[in-house]
Parts: C-alpha cells; sequence; structure tokens
C-alpha cells in the first residue's frame, strides 16, 4: 500500500503530544480532510473516536500505542515511517448499529465498534427481556446488565465480563450478561453477525438502564436493537508483526 498524503492526529495526553510533534517535524503532513491515510498517536480509546470522527470518509488509520494498554496500536517507532505505512496489513470493521428508544419516547442511534452495553442506572439490578430475531430467546434476565461485542471488542469489555473472544472473519457476535443474578449460570451465546437482538428493559422506572454504544450513551432507556451493519467498513492498518487477528488469537492462550 501506497500513501502521499499523511496527517497526524493525537491525543490530549502528554506522551501523545511529544510525539506529534516529533511527527510534524520530521514528516511531510496535512490536514485529516485531505489525506489518505491517518497516524494516531495515543490508546485504544482515541483509535475508537480516531476511527470515529472519519467513519463518513472511509480513511485507512495506522495507530501508535502513546496510551496504556494499545491493544489496537502499532508499536511506537519514529523512524521508517514510510516503508512501515506501505508495508501494512489492512483490517476491515464493521460497526454494530444501534437503536434506542427511551421512556419519553425519544429515539437515539449510534454506532459502536467494540460494543453496546446496557447497565443498571441505581442500585437495583435491571431486568431485561432479550429477542434475537424477533424471537424471545430469554423471558427475564436480572443482572447488572448485557452487551453485544463484535470480534474486535471482544477482548475488551466482553473479555472483563467473562466472554468469550471472537476471532477477526469469524462473522458472529458475543451477547455477554454482566454480573448476572438470574439465570446465574447463563454466560451468554454467540450469534451470527446477522442476528438483530433486542433487548426490552422490564419496569425501567423503577429500574432504569442506560445503553451505551463505545462512547455515546443514553440514559433511561426502554428498548434497545442491535445489529451489525455491513454498509459501513472501516480500514485499520498494522504492522505484519503485530496484526489484529494475531493478537486476537493471542489473547486466548495467555493466563
Amino acid at each position: 500500500m501506497r500513501f502521499n498524503n499523511i496527517a497526524f492526529v493525537a491525543s490530549r495526553h502528554k506522551p501523545a503530544q511529544e510525539a506529534l510533534k516529533r511527527f510534524l517535524k520530521k514528516y511531510a503532513h496535512v490536514d485529516p480532510a485531505k489525506a489518505d491515510v491517518i497516524v494516531a498517536l495515543g490508546g485504544d480509546g482515541f483509535m475508537l473516536r480516531t476511527l470515529h470522527r472519519h467513519l463518513k470518509r472511509k480513511i485507512p488509520i495506522f495507530g501508535m500505542n502513546r496510551g496504556s494498554v494499545g491493544f489496537m496500536m502499532n508499536e511506537f517507532r519514529l523512524n521508517g515511517l514510510i516503508k512501515r505505512l506501505e508495508n501494512t496489513e489492512p483490517i476491515e470493521l464493521h460497526p454494530l448499529r444501534t437503536k434506542v428508544l427511551d421512556t419519553k419516547g425519544k429515539k437515539h442511534e449510534a454506532l459502536a465498534i467494540n460494543e453496546v452495553s446496557l447497565l443498571r442506572q441505581t442500585r437495583l439490578a435491571a431486568k431485561l427481556k432479550i429477542k434475537i430475531d424477533g424471537k424471545v430467546r430469554m423471558e427475564e434476565m436480572i443482572c447488572d446488565g448485557a452487551l453485544v461485542a463484535t470480534p474486535a471488542g471482544s477482548t475488551a469489555y466482553n473479555l472483563s465480563a467473562h466472554g468469550p473472544i471472537i476471532p477477526l472473519g469469524a462473522e458472529l457476535l458475543a451477547l455477554t450478561p454482566i454480573s448476572a443474578f438470574r439465570p446465574r449460570q447463563w454466560k451468554g451465546a454467540l450469534l451470527p453477525c446477522q442476528a438483530k437482538i433486542t433487548f426490552e428493559i422490564l419496569n425501567p422506572s423503577e429500574r432504569p438502564v442506560s445503553a451505551v454504544a463505545d462512547d455515546t450513551e443514553v440514559r433511561d432507556v426502554k428498548r434497545v436493537t442491535v445489529c451489525e451493519d455491513r454498509s459501513v467498513k472501516l480500514t485499520m492498518l498494522f504492522d505484519p508483526e503485530h496484526n489484529l487477528e494475531d493478537r486476537i488469537v493471542r489473547e486466548q492462550f495467555l493466563l
């Protein structure tokens, strides 16, 4: 892959801002609106925000870790950037499209690259009814919440909630409970990527629930529908030795 116009963006944190100054001094660069590739300096959260910000342009993004975990980022190196970009391997992702109806009857819509989470807002546990493709699969789950994760997001919040890691290209979604009280032994489900998942919040006035699509939150929700949007494509670039697909597989063997 060859790129002629490179844009650099960075999170507000000091290590990322210092790295940005060094890159701007060393390499020719353009405004992100005119670029054919964006180099994002920061952590995983900043990568997600960058992907969302430039979603409509369908521009490939190459991340370098100047944050903490950096699971979605490449190793930080100042030198040899042009050659690195030419040798990158692209990973294409499809986000989750989330449609939310709140208790006041207002409709909301958002995209999530990692996961969509439903979370209780008060000390009272949430009560959720779960439908898959219009068919009720669980009449009532008493829990702190539930989430739907993409393969790319399966190693994030989903993994912390003891959900399964999904290899890229598996065309599956993870439906994972968060601290379920009833049914206590249910561990969640793997669903085909075409599945339409609907959560109905039972008694939302007394047991309020919020819905979070990556960093977009809607509070006091009544119904949430989640499905993968295959019409939207995001492209992330990785060094061959730091391919995201290999990282996801490797994560399954860590103790």
